[in-house]
């Protein structure tokens, strides 16, 4: 009779050697610029409000976490309106969202401010809003 050789017998292979999770900075790219968006979404749902995302990641062995990302977002915002409240809500939503998401830590969300919307001025010609 032959004797089957049970998988538990195998030697387990050394963390060193098991490979790691990579995340891709594009993907980390697109999880800042969706969470951005849901919380401009939060802040005013009327408003036309748009955003675009660049990421930074440094990856660092042996830490907790799959290394440091540096988040700038591109944001269109309604006008008028809290434009303070709206980069403050995204920072803390990016940071959250890539913090969960992508196990990253977030040490800096940077928003500028592209454009500004207004609905005073749509299907007008350009001028001031007063």
């Amino acid at each position: 009779m032959a004797t089957v050789a049970s998988a538990a017998a195998a030697p387990a292979v050394p963390a060193g050697e098991r490979g790691a999770t990579r995340i891709a900075d594009r993907v980390v790219a697109k999880i800042a610029a969706q969470a951005a968006r849901e919380a401009l979404r939060e802040v005013s749902p009327a408003a036309s409000t748009d955003a675009h995302a660049t990421v930074t990641v440094h990856r660092r062995d042996g830490q907790e976490h799959f290394g440091e990302a540096r988040v700038r977002i591109a944001a269109e915002l309604g006008y008028p309106s809290d434009i303070g409240a709206h980069c403050a809500a995204v920072c803390r939503q990016v940071s959250e969202r890539v913090r969960a998401l992508a196990n990253m830590a977030v040490p800096e969300v940077a928003v500028e401010v592209e454009r500004l919307h207004s609905p005073l001025l749509d299907g007008r010609e350009r001028g001031r809003v007063r």
